[in-house]
């Protein structure tokens, strides 16, 4: 095991200084901690503190890794966190990662440095090192919204196929046979499982899929815009098209508008999450509500009871969607 005297050196501080910042942290200032916790992430150093922290005193903060703060949909989750946070007398340590593992694994450091109890995660990456819980303590973490398909722990998150497959099958009982889709990041499970959903839909109905109607994105409004455009200008373009976000789908409304197309007179816009903006869109967005604020609400809930240890039933939870119809889905044009 790295010695500490190594994270020391790596700090540039003095042993002392990195032994008083894993004791009290609140004594440092938040340039040495900064330091130290990085030499301790970059030294491999794991006090023995994994196990140690369920019998010693607790900090009550929650460590939230959230990939983009400028989400409107991991707001509401955060809300829902913050809430059921300051309900159960716990602290939120906001962590916006961009999804970089390294930023990750250095906050989720801070459990082991007994800076905070544990982490909710809302991407699917654990950021403990794998050993973490080789002694049969259990990882103190939740994994929510975009989960892993084999969570070392606790999961909250969303039938994203059933979905999928409920949104694409709205549009085919519109009359659409041209459906396109603006997919999410290629490698979030969220992308992987709607396009799945998307697929059965279509196959049930027969209609062979178009791969050439399915364009990349990454759930902000400009990929939406970039994307849509890129649909209409196929020789023969969708009548319909599918955003796996509310935010995709209204940059590609922008896009189509711009266009001189009507919507859903020439082509009909879906998108996925029910955010605010969508009931106030132009025209207002049919898509998939799924209940952000209670993924945060479950995810304290859960944490707290791995905390606590305390038997909490079911480990991996599913929370429910519904399909809300509004004014930017029609039949398509004759």
């Amino acid at each position: 095991m790295t010695n500490i005297r190594k994270v020391a050196e790596l700090a540039g501080v003095s042993v002392a200084t990195v032994s008083r910042t894993l004791r009290s942290p609140d004594v440092v200032s938040p340039a040495t901690r900064d330091k130290v916790l990085q030499a301790v992430n970059e030294a491999g150093y794991k006090p023995n503190l994994m196990a140690v922290r369920f019998r010693s005193r607790r900090t009550h903060n929650l460590v939230v890794l959230v990939p983009t703060i400028a989400n409107t949909f991991f707001a509401r989750v955060i809300s829902g966190i913050q809430e059921a946070a300051q309900e159960r007398g716990y602290g939120v340590l906001l962590c916006n990662t961009n999804g970089h593992e390294e930023t990750e694994a250095t906050y989720a450091s801070l459990v082991t440095t007994r800076q905070a109890d544990g982490v909710i995660q809302l991407r699917a990456y654990n950021p403990f090192p794998e050993d973490a819980d080789s002694d049969g303590t259990p990882l103190p973490m939740v994994n929510a919204c975009e989960v892993l398909d084999d969570a070392p722990c606790p999961t909250v998150k969303l039938d994203n196929r059933a979905a999928a497959r409920l949104l694409t099958e709205h549009l085919l009982a519109l009359g659409h046979r041209r459906i396109g889709m603006i997919k999410g990041p290629r490698r979030s499970p969220l992308t992987r499982d709607r396009v799945a959903g998307y697929r059965d839909a279509l196959e049930a109905a027969g209609i062979a899929l178009d791969e050439s109607l399915i364009c990349p994105g990454d759930f902000t409004p400009r990929s939406g815009y970039e994307a849509a455009g890129t649909l209409i200008a196929r020789a023969e373009p969708p009548t319909a098209i599918f955003c796996e976000s509310d935010e995709m789908a209204i940059g590609a409304i922008s896009c189509l508008k711009q266009a001189g197309l009507a919507i859903p007179g020439d082509i009909s816009v879906a998108g996925f999450d029910d955010i605010d903006f969508a009931s106030y869109s132009d025209p207002p967005l049919t898509t998939i509500a799924q209940p952000a604020e209670a993924f945060g609400k479950q995810a304290v809930a859960m944490l707290i009871d791995v905390l606590e240890r305390r038997h909490q039933g079911e480990p991996h939870r599913m929370l429910p969607h519904e399909l809300v119809i509004r004014g930017s889905t029609g039949e398509p044009a004759t």
